[in-house]
């Protein structure tokens, strides 16, 4: 198509996961489909996720994985393309892969064989690409939408948001996906970060001074618990559980820390009786990394005297230190924002949505799919399993 004005069926904007399944699948059921991006290469999030080897699914997908202001709202795209449908389609390019711990998907070798799996199934569906495209005007009037980019200009009655949130704006990633649905009078819950690191202050720093130290916790807030590895960091607490434990906390919050998941009660008594001589530290340092464990005996010398032997301490000051290290509390400064958060939290409100074709209910042709929308999933390539769901349902719609 070379003329500067040519018309689609659907225009999708964003070439991430959520985008390129979108147009492919629209383009497989015989629509005419353009698909813009303003990075010079698709898929950038893919590319670099799991370590270059891409976590792209998890088979332990089920809505109660997610987080959004409707639990409800992802049920219907999640049932209807699920991880195994996905990993069919992986299996098919004989992409090989391996199952790491909780249900993570990777690939053997590199995610670069997803981006190329969903860029020849657009082929497929002789979908028109144009990367590296500057978008201009968007605008709609009598049920087609007009979107300027560079020199030329695209229309179609159906129009796909899949344009991301703010998470990583390294890698181009920015709000214009809440930009334009508020100029077509949609609602935005709060975007936040999500799988992010966090922040302590100068009250813990004695905590970020254990920086490259990783354990195995339960992190807790409020009824939810996790638990991963947890990293000390030089500026605070990152690892698995941390960052899955960050979907759920609210600033100004703490969260609690059990360091010893495998210690049952009374271990520390246990200890007095059968090593007496034993120091507090020495007895941590069975179960944690020598520095961690220096730093909590430090903590809890300072907090309840405990610096003797144990056969010096009573069984009541013991099993203090037991209740303080299985919930130690950490209350966070923050976070390290968008620029370290794995996903955004939050985004266009799913009341605006059909959860089964990702409609918008009030701009009829207007579509909505991926991380721009409010759902979240868990860390382990649940929000992978949310693009590849939730632009699939909105191709069968189009």
């Amino acid at each position: 198509m070379t003329s500067n004005h040519s018309r689609y069926d659907a225009i999708v904007l964003g070439a991430g996961g959520a985008g390129l399944m979108c147009a492919a699948m629209a383009g497989q059921r015989g629509k005419r489909v353009l698909l813009l991006d303003h990075a010079p290469e698709p898929g950038r999030k893919i590319i670099i996720s799991g370590g270059g080897r891409c976590n792209f699914t998890n088979i332990h997908t089920a809505p109660d994985r997610y987080l959004s202001s409707n639990p409800h709202f992802a049920k219907s795209a999640l049932g209807r393309y699920t991880a195994a449908d996905f990993l069919a389609l992986v299996e098919r390019y004989r992409i090989s892969w391996h199952e790491k711990t909780l249900g993570q998907l990777f690939c053997d070798d590199s995610a670069k064989q997803i981006v190329a799996m969903l860029l020849s199934e657009c082929d497929k569906g002789r979908v028109d690409v144009r990367l590296g495209a500057t978008l201009g005007d968007i605008t709609h009037a009598d049920g087609v939408f007009q979107v300027k980019f560079g020199t030329q200009t695209a229309s179609a009655p159906a129009l796909v948001i899949a344009t991301g949130g703010p998470s990583i704006p390294k890698l181009g990633a920015t709000g214009f996906a809440y930009d334009l649905a508020r100029r077509f009078g949609l609602k935005i819950v709060e975007p936040r970060p999500a799988l992010v690191p966090f922040t302590l202050g100068a009250d813990e720093a004695l905590f970020r001074e254990l920086s490259g130290v990783a354990t195995d916790i339960v992190a807790s807030s409020g009824k939810t618990s996790f638990r991963e590895a947890a990293l000390f960091t030089h500026k605070g607490l990152s690892g698995p559980a941390i960052l899955q434990i960050s979907s759920y906390w609210r600033h100004g919050e703490s969260i609690g820390v059990n360091f010893l998941p495998d210690c049952s009660t009374g271990w520390l008594q246990q200890a007095k009786r059968d090593k007496p001589r034993t120091g507090l530290q020495n007895a941590l340092s069975a179960y944690l990394p020598a520095r961690l464990a220096q730093t909590l005996s430090e903590k809890l010398t300072d907090n309840l005297g405990l610096n003797s032997e144990l056969a010096n301490l009573s069984d009541k000051n013991l099993a203090k230190a037991e209740q303080s290290l299985a919930d130690w509390p950490f209350r966070p400064n923050g976070t390290e924002g968008f620029a370290k958060a794995e996903v955004t939290i939050g985004g266009i409100s799913t009341a605006e949505l059909s959860s089964k074709s990702m409609e918008a209910k009030k701009v009829p042709g207007l579509y909505v799919i991926g991380e721009a929308v409010d759902v979240t999933g868990w860390l382990g390539g649940y929000n992978f399993q949310w693009a590849w769901a939730s632009g699939w349902a909105a191709a069968q719609d189009i």
